[in-house]
């Protein structure tokens, strides 16, 4: 690993959380940077910023900045985006080929706070956690305000908004709050675009299409399938009557109907049993023995380890936990990476069924490009459930006579 010196913005890091103070730190030839932001007071997000080598200088198309946003919520997207999708190197060390520095700057945060080595001094009060993807936003925008107004190179690359899962909630939340920030003269960026992976911006229709696919799949038979519409039936009353935090409870309670209908169908690959995936192997075992209601959650378990075994070839916990603490420097002692995120999840039963169509609306009509992507197998945000969210887009893109085609 490149060698790295430590910069303290306002004296010295100190190991408790009582006197921490905000810290960034940057590679001896500056391709990498990485650092704390005190967003509110006692609440500190981490990030990590990676400079391409591969960076081409046209004033025509300026080299463009990659926000990764991860999903759960509670997902490291410093752990899991960085190192097990699209960071230079792979949860062995090793050069990944496919890397996204190969077109882009990449800047990983672990949002919301209490993500990853991102922490609230106090867990114990759910004050200093946020509880909606609105709250989120506003940490989020407070932390590009650190980041960017303070180097004007970066001010010279657009910024894009990426997101997976839940993190396309966050993505767009962000992206209004950002234009806000932009406009009042409190953030100085170009927000370029957002893009949606697989994202939770529809809930509702996600989970009238669950059962249907399977089915189709032969994973679900004729009463598994009614059981599944009959919960999702409930969860549209629910939303419709503002009844949120009961919408997630349902959401629950048809997780766990999928899941004792299916054999364990996996949540991320439905052409396999939940046991017969190598990645999400801990989560399943974890499933066998709890209700549902983990499921989602085990998201933050789901990729944090791709074996059972800590310490084993490619198991993210020990990774981070061990070489990257230790090239990073500045995570205090009594941080765990993801120590916190059970907790974060937990935060947002209110918030977790809500739809953000409207917001992704607001962007189109606000000039924003926005695209939308999605995995062939997997369930949790299937591209079938997009039906809605895809006639918005559409008919919002005619209106500014741009014609994107949704896949």
């Amino acid at each position: 690993m490149a060698k790295v010196l430590c910069v303290l913005v306002v004296s010295a890091l100190l190991s408790l959380f009582h006197g921490f103070t905000t810290a960034t730190v940057k590679t001896e030839d500056g391709s990498e940077e990485w650092g704390y932001v005190e967003v509110r007071p006692r609440a500190h997000m981490f990030w990590w910023l990676y400079r391409s080598p591969y960076r081409v200088n046209d004033p025509s198309r300026p080299w463009p900045v990659i926000l990764w946003l991860q999903g759960g919520p509670g997902a490291s997207g410093v752990g899991i985006g960085n190192f097990q999708e699209i960071g230079p190197l792979d949860s062995n060390l090793k050069p990944r080929n496919s890397t996204w520095l190969r077109v882009a700057d990449l800047l990983f945060v672990d949002n919301p706070v209490g993500t990853g080595f991102s922490f609230v001094e106090d867990a114990s009060n759910d004050k200093l956690l946020v509880k909606t993807d609105e709250e989120a936003a506003d940490d989020l925008t407070t932390l590009l305000i650190m980041i960017f107004n303070r180097d004007e190179g970066l001010q010279k690359s657009p910024l894009y908004i990426v997101a997976e899962s839940y993190g396309g909630k966050f993505a767009v939340t962000l992206a209004l709050a950002a234009l806000d920030a932009i406009e009042a003269g409190k953030l100085k960026l170009t927000l370029g675009g957002v893009a949606l992976g697989d994202s939770w911006i529809s809930p509702e229709d996600f989970v009238f299409s669950w059962a249907p696919l399977l089915k189709d799949l032969s994973r679900l038979d004729t009463n598994g399938a009614k059981k599944s519409m009959s919960v999702a039936e409930k969860i549209r009353d629910e939303l419709i009557h503002g009844k949120y935090v009961e919408a997630t409870t349902s959401w629950r309670e048809l997780e766990e109907v999928i899941s004792q209908s299916s054999n364990l169908v996996d949540f991320y690959n439905v052409l396999l049993d939940a046991f017969m995936d190598p990645v999400s192997s801990v989560a399943a075992e974890e499933l066998g023995n709890a209700i549902a209601a983990q499921r989602y959650s085990t998201y933050l378990n789901y990729l944090k380890s791709s074996s059972s075994s800590p310490g084993s070839d490619g198991d993210i916990n020990s990774l981070m936990e061990g070489p990257i603490r230790k090239k990073l420097k500045i995570i205090p002692k009594n941080v765990t990476w993801g120590g916190q995120g059970n907790a974060v999840f937990n935060n947002f039963q209110g918030d977790f069924m809500k739809p953000r169509i409207n917001e992704v609306d607001e962007l189109l009509a606000k000039g924003v490009n926005v695209t939308v992507y999605n995995g062939q197998v997997g369930r949790a945000a299937r591209i079938f459930g997009y039906g809605q969210d895809a006639i918005v887009l559409w008919d919002v893109q005619i209106g500014h006579e741009r014609f994107h085609k949704v896949v």
